[in-house]
């Protein structure tokens, strides 16, 4: 496997998505959210580390369920029609993270909605690779899996209730 060549990376990311470990997850949940219609595509392309992968692993509101391991590009196109019919709205609720020098995994619990005040409709965790390279941040990998019955998350990555 070859080093990513970042210096030809075409989509020049928004300085303030890639300024932190929050910005870039942040940006990464804005980019998929949103009213049916078009993403900014190319906005989420400059979050990514050239050979990146998406990997969900579980059910999923669209396409179909199991392990699919995909290039940014890949998964690109499979939810492109999805959004382009249906409001979806992502949001972090519970993050944990470890870092050590320049990478982090982070688990981020999400919930989508189809509208953005709505109830939600999934949940799940997002485990995002970033690593801290020439300046910036990239994300490396996202895996993700909803929540189910068979399968709920656990009370340490869920939001507390007072």
């Amino acid at each position: 496997m070859s080093n990513p060549d970042t210096s030809k990376n075409e989509f020049k990311p928004r300085a303030e998505d890639v300024a932190s470990p929050d910005a870039i997850i942040k940006a990464m949940y804005e980019t998929i959210s949103g009213p049916a219609g078009k993403r900014n595509w190319q906005r989420e392309r400059s979050l990514y580390l050239p050979g990146a992968r998406l990997i969900p692993i579980g059910k999923r509101i669209h396409g179909d369920g199991g392990l699919h391991v995909m290039t940014l590009e890949e998964w690109i196109e499979q939810v492109t029609p999805f959004f382009a019919e249906n409001d979806f709205w992502e949001m972090e609720v519970v993050r944990h993270s470890d870092r050590f020098g320049n990478m982090i995994q982070a688990f981020s619990t999400y919930e989508a909605r189809d509208s953005k005040d709505g109830p939600p409709i999934a949940r799940g965790i997002n485990s995002i690779q970033l690593v801290f390279h020439e300046k910036r941040w990239w994300i490396a990998s996202v895996m993700w899996d909803n929540e189910s019955r068979e399968n709920p998350i656990p009370e340490e990555f869920t939001p507390y209730l007072w």
